[in-house]
């Protein structure tokens, strides 16, 4: 191999380098106000489960959610979310109907995918992750027997973050969580499914 070749090999083997060198210095450059506290007013509509016996239907409910993302790279990021709202869960059973209200908290994380533009006061992204459900009912509607009941979940959704100053902004996004529908610890209620809750939300955010 003569010395042009070699040196062709090397430029190219350079440039490769210096390639990905300046694409991980680009993706994990460090970021202006990587924190961010968001608060969100939300709306929660579960998918109903009518076609057997036992069938579910949640109430639609509005809530709160709180959460804290930290966003480590130009593109990555993680979030935290509390979710809380108060719904009813009903049923129809071989007993006849019977409904359980409970105070519903979500806790969950995930993985956060921003998307770079232009406008830089608009910040789009899209997140992926996991938690738990606590499903714990009141005294209103009571089914004997029902207990505080706990169910993991799949969530995965995307929004955007508009900026109105520096540090603070509103965010719009939307969430769907995918988990087993509760029975309260009942094997009457239980209809060994799993069912879809769609969770729209808009707030604000502020960012240190």
């Amino acid at each position: 191999m003569n010395r042009t070749i070699v040196s062709k090999y090397a430029l190219g083997l350079i440039v490769v380098i210096l390639a990905v060198v300046t694409s991980t210095t680009t993706v994990f450059a460090q970021v202006e106000h990587p924190s961010q506290i968001n608060i969100q007013g939300t709306a929660l509509v579960t998918k109903s489960s009518k076609d057997q016996i036992p069938s579910n239907d949640a109430t639609k409910s509005g809530g709160l959610l709180v959460g804290y993302s930290y966003r480590f790279s130009r593109w990555f990021g993680t979030e935290a979310d509390y979710g809380y709202t108060r719904n009813t869960q009903n049923f129809i059973t071989l007993g006849g109907p019977s409904s359980v209200q409970a105070d519903f908290h979500q806790v969950t994380g995930a993985l956060v995918v921003h998307i770079p533009l232009i406008v830089r006061s608009v910040r789009p992204y899209l997140l992926g992750g996991g938690g738990a459900l606590v499903f714990d009912p009141t005294e209103k509607f009571i089914v004997t027997g029902a207990d505080q009941q706990t169910r993991g979940t799949f969530v995965y959704g995307g929004g955007a973050n508009f900026d109105i100053t520096g540090k603070f902004g509103v965010r719009a996004e939307y969430r769907g969580l995918v988990y087993k529908v509760p029975d309260f610890g009942l094997d009457s209620l239980n209809l060994d499914k799993f069912t879809h809750l769609a969770q729209p939300s808009v707030g604000f955010f502020i960012r240190f």
